[in-house]
């Protein structure tokens, strides 16, 4: 995997994944001019994307039907240690199957998330939760 960043204007960066995908990120009004999110979002943004990827991923896997999916992240960034503290992430899937079916892809999704185990590994406390609607 590789990526580039490249600055636009101010704080406005482009970046790339070295493949076909872009985006860019800023930062808030009051230093940047609010055409991005900032860094830090974005990283709260992949988390929020990966668990939804993950559980998708998890669900084919294991031949669990699911018919909608939202996952919100809440993060709370911690003034002392100038980056993220804590983390909540809900995963809501609507689904005919089978709770116990639902509560393994969640659980698999939960070891397997790529940046939840970042996350983990910088010492974030994580919390979640799962909510299914029929």
């Amino acid at each position: 995997m590789t990526s580039k960043a490249k600055l636009v204007d101010g704080f406005w960066i482009a970046i790339d994944d070295g493949r076909t995908h872009s985006t860019c990120v800023d930062i808030q009004p009051d230093l940047g001019t609010d055409r991005g999110p900032s860094a830090l979002e974005l990283a709260v943004m992949s988390f929020a994307g990966c668990v939804a990827t993950i559980f998708v991923l998890m669900a084919k896997k294991t031949r669990v039907k699911i018919n909608d999916l939202e996952v919100n992240v809440r993060a709370e960034k911690s003034e002392k240690l100038k980056t993220i503290a804590k983390t909540n992430y809900e995963v809501i899937v609507r689904s005919s199957e089978n709770e116990d079916r639902l509560k393994r892809v969640f659980d698999l999704t939960r070891v397997n998330c790529p940046v939840g185990i970042l996350f983990e590994k910088a010492g974030v406390e994580i919390s979640f939760k799962l909510r299914i609607l029929k």
